[in-house]
Order: structure tokens, then C-alpha cells, then sequence
């Protein structure tokens, strides 16, 4: 009596081996149409972190991608060309806003392509989320100076809006982690921006009052303080399910 056939495995035939396991050559072949070479971007970024998949992931950042980078170099521009008044850029007002977006979308499992794979690689989850963030940061802190310092405004640039725009992208980012969602953390870092220049220009009667007030300095790193502290925290969870 012939035995069945195992699964994935077609029947013996002439000149074919005993049995071909399908399964095998389906992920064989998938694995050739779906390989992605890294470009020289991700290469050094793998050599300064010692980590290919942390490189991958951080190379695969929405908010790092280049139809993202266009889109925030035209606002920073726009920013820097509007003046709300001598010596005040609209840039002030724009950079926490838009960092606070590029922050939310750089988490969250509904936006992010390298989702699964910041879940599964043996770097820490946290690592992975801190690595991602301190890029988009520190990429639009540096498109501001360079937007209002064409501008002229450079110096009053350094605490008028470096500070407020760590602040709102600390809330945008726990408010991501928390929600698991990027639409919510980018939404939410936008609100609390737009009621804080709002309040600021009732107590002060301008519009930047809220980023070259110096006392607000020390609120601002104190909610940034605690979101990141939040942040880490909602993380945990997660890494222990790795």
C-alpha cells in the first residue's frame, strides 16, 4: 500500500527526487523577491550602532523617508520666508509642531513598515524607540537653525523654540507609545501646541509669546522630563513579550 503523501510534497515522478518540498521552495523564492540590499545609508548606520536591524529599522522610519523630508523642508522654508513681526519667523511657531508629528509617526503599529521587526529584534524595544526619536529630533532641530538662521534670528532661536519643540514631542511621543498609535501622538502634540501658543499670546498679546517667554523654560523640561519618564515606562510591557 502506498502511504500518503506528507504535506508541501508532491508524488514521485519520473526524474523528479522523491518528493519536493514545496514549502521550502516557496520560502526560498520569497525570500529572493523580497530581499532588500541595504543602500549605504543603512550600512553606516549599522556600523556606528553595531545593530543591522536597529539600522533597518531606523532607516525605515516614516518620518525619516524621503517624500517626509521634502514635505518638512518646504514648511521650514515657508517658516523661515513669513515673518510674524521683526525678528519673529513663523518657524518659531511651526518647528515644535511639525517635529512633534515626525516624532508620533516614528512609533505605533499601524504606521510604522518596520514594526515587527522593532518587535522581534534582539535590540530593546526601548533602544529601537529612543534611536528613532533622537534622529527626527535632532534632524528638525537642525532644518530650524538652519531655516532661522536665514532668517537672522539664530541666536533668540537656541531657547525660544529647541526647548518648547522638546517638550511637545516628548507629549507626542508618550501619547503614540501609550495609544499605540501614531495618528494619536501626532494629534495630541499638535493640540497642546496650538492651545499653548494661544494662551501664551492672551497673556502676552503676541502670537510667539509662548517660545521667547523665558520663564516658561522650566515647564517646558519638566513636562518633557515627565513624558519621557512615561514613555519608558509604557514601553515595558512590550519588551518582556520579546
Amino acid at each position: 500500500m502506498t502511504p500518503p503523501n506528507e504535506p508541501g510534497r508532491l508524488p514521485p515522478a519520473d526524474g523528479w527526487p522523491d518528493g519536493v518540498d514545496l514549502s521550502r521552495v516557496w520560502t526560498g523564492v520569497a525570500a529572493e523577491v523580497w530581499r532588500r540590499h541595504p543602500g549605504w545609508i543603512e550600512r553606516t548606520a549599522a556600523r556606528l550602532l553595531r545593530s543591522p536591524g536597529l539600522a533597518r529599522a531606523l532607516v525605515t522610519t516614516p518620518s525619516l523617508l524621503l517624500p517626509w523630508l521634502i514635505s518638512t523642508v518646504a514648511v521650514f522654508g515657508v517658516g523661515a520666508l513669513i515673518g510674524l513681526g521683526p525678528g519673529q519667523p513663523l518657524v518659531w511657531l511651526v518647528a515644535p509642531a511639525v517635529a512633534a508629528v515626525g516624532i508620533a509617526f516614528a512609533y505605533g503599529p499601524g504606521i510604522d513598515p518596520a514594526w515587527e521587526l522593532s518587535s522581534s529584534c534582539a535590540t530593546s524595544d526601548r533602544m529601537v524607540l529612543l534611536t528613532r526619536a533622537v534622529a527626527v529630533f535632532a534632524l528638525n532641530a537642525v532644518l530650524g537653525l538652519l531655516a532661522s538662521a536665514a532668517s537672522g534670528a539664530a541666536v533668540a532661536l537656541t531657547f525660544g523654540w529647541l526647548i518648547p519643540m522638546t517638550a511637545v514631542c516628548a507629549l507626542a511621543l508618550a501619547a503614540a507609545v501609550a495609544a499605540r498609535s501614531a495618528s494619536v501622538g501626532a494629534g495630541t502634540g499638535i493640540a497642546a501646541w496650538v492651545i499653548t501658543v494661544l494662551a501664551g499670546q492672551a497673556a502676552g498679546g503676541q502670537p510667539t509669546a509662548s517660545v521667547t517667554n523665558a520663564h516658561a523654560y522650566l515647564p517646558y523640561l519638566a513636562v518633557a522630563a515627565c513624558c519621557a519618564a512615561a514613555a519608558v515606562y509604557a514601553t515595558r510591557p512590550e519588551r518582556g513579550l520579546q
